[in-house]
């Protein structure tokens, strides 16, 4: 098996060029003519399944080794709801008033997770002991 060491420095630089790429194309939502909700549709989804990704597999991989990080895993699970809510209805009704609220809920929560939890990815080890405390 080859080192994990490298995949887990790169993971807070991937998040924020993910987060980068998401901002880009609902930008390009403001510029669309024409199926709005078609497009709409395709951005909500990309979203999602980020969420989706961050839910599954990262969220529990620091709950279970940095215990002292279940509160910030916590609020971001409530922001990934908020946004979910959001998307629910920008699906339903695309309109700019719901496209720039997603863009500006959106653009806290990826904000706020690049602050806190960017440091802690790129600090990871590969294989830390269970309930250890998050890198300082």
């Amino acid at each position: 098996m080859s080192d994990p060491t490298p995949r887990l420095m790169a993971l807070g630089n991937q998040l924020i060029d993910l987060h980068q790429r998401l901002r880009l194309a609902l930008s390009d939502l403001s510029d669309i003519r024409g199926n709005l909700a078609l497009h709409c549709l395709a951005f909500c989804s990309a979203l999602q399944r980020h969420h989706d990704g961050e839910e599954q597999s990262l969220f529990p991989y620091l709950e279970a080794h940095y215990p002292d990080l279940r509160p910030l895993v916590a609020e971001l699970r409530r922001d990934h709801e908020q946004l979910a809510d959001l998307i629910r209805r920008v699906a339903a009704n695309p309109t700019e008033t719901e496209l720039a609220t997603l863009r500006a809920v959106m653009e806290s929560h990826f904000t706020y997770e690049e602050r806190r939890l960017v440091p802690l990815l790129n600090t990871l080890s590969p294989d830390p002991a269970p309930t250890r405390g998050a890198p300082n």
